[in-house]
């Protein structure tokens, strides 16, 4: 197998236009920094390589935490991917979590979705927005309307503007928004919202990306089941529940989350901590007869009640 095309898993798509080009650009190297710190996503490279099959990403999930001053939330994910031709197709509440989410599709059917959600901070104890607000109140100036006016408009851009706009993008996402925060206030906040405690450590870094079970390719994995029952035969520490039912339209499974040493403040001192980082998903969308058009399809959308037990996947084994 071609580990270029392995390790660059939108590849395969098809570009029309220079957005489309700029978009396979920035999720590959996002790739490749989510894959760096990911051991259990290079051990399934292992898995499907020996199965000679192939890897589509389903889709890519980011978290956020949504803020009145400075005014946080899904829209300093969403905006960048908006300027690149993505659009909102569907909500989603969790209220037990305090989480809303937006799925965005983008109008080339062969580009991932996109998976943005928010905490809504303001529903937190008092204490726990006491611990937000210190971070928020040193966030970073948000990205321009220029850098956002280019991004769509890329036919336009010269090739030299055009890697600064990549690097810019790419650093937006790798590096902490806000200054280290204090380790016994990520502690603290931790007892009430893991998610808060996640995005306080790693900012607006990817959650995870997603195996589409459907690109595979190879009988031996062409199921949820089979994909599971392989990456554990692999020694890949696994999620114990496929989430919905054998023969329903959408089946959902991950990897248990890294573990990644994340730096923090003590006592004035940058210290470094052990924290989840992210997973991996795996996604099966099996082709169904639409009742009405009588066509085969697959579902692309999400199921609110099945996500919510993915988003425990990041909670810190104590």
């Amino acid at each position: 197998m071609n580990k270029t095309t392995l390790h660059a898993p939108h590849q395969h798509i098809r570009v029309q236009n220079e957005k489309e080009r700029f978009l396979i650009e920035l999720f590959d190297t996002l790739w490749e920094r989510y894959r760096g710190r990911m051991e259990y996503v290079r051990m399934y490279e292992k898995l499907i390589e020996a199965h000679k099959a192939k890897f589509v990403n389903d889709h890519i999930a980011f978290r956020t935490l949504a803020w009145g001053k400075p005014m946080l939330g899904i829209f300093m994910i969403s905006r960048i991917f908006e300027s690149l031709g993505y659009s909102m197709a569907n909500c989603y509440e969790f209220p037990d979590k305090h989480f809303s989410s937006i799925h965005y599709q983008h109008p080339n059917p062969q580009f991932p979705k996109l998976f943005i959600t928010q905490l809504k901070s303001w529903e937190l104890s008092a204490g726990a927005r006491a611990t937000i607000a210190k971070s928020m109140s040193v966030h970073r100036p948000a990205l321009s309307d220029e850098v956002l006016a280019q991004l769509s408009t890329l036919e336009k851009v010269s090739t030299a503007d055009r890697a600064k706009l990549l690097e810019t993008l790419v650093r937006y996402f790798a590096e902490l928004p806000w200054e280290l925060p204090e380790k016994n206030a990520v502690l603290a906040l931790d007892q009430e919202s893991q998610f808060a405690a996640w995005v306080l450590v790693n900012g607006y870094e990817v959650n995870h990306f997603t195996v589409s079970v459907n690109s595979h390719g190879v009988p031996t994995l062409d199921d949820v089941e089979k994909v599971q029952t392989a990456m554990v035969g692999a020694k890949i520490p696994m999620k114990k529940e496929i989430e919905g039912e054998r023969g329903s339209k959408f089946r959902q499974t991950s990897t248990e989350a890294v573990v990644v040493p994340v730096k923090v403040k003590q006592d004035g001192k940058t210290v470094e901590i052990p924290w989840t980082y992210a997973y991996f998903e795996i996604a099966d969308r099996p082709l169904m007869k639409n009742p009405v058009t009588g066509q085969m399809e697959r579902f692309e959308g999400f199921l609110g009640a099945q996500a919510t037990n993915l988003f425990d996947m990041t909670k810190l084994k104590k």
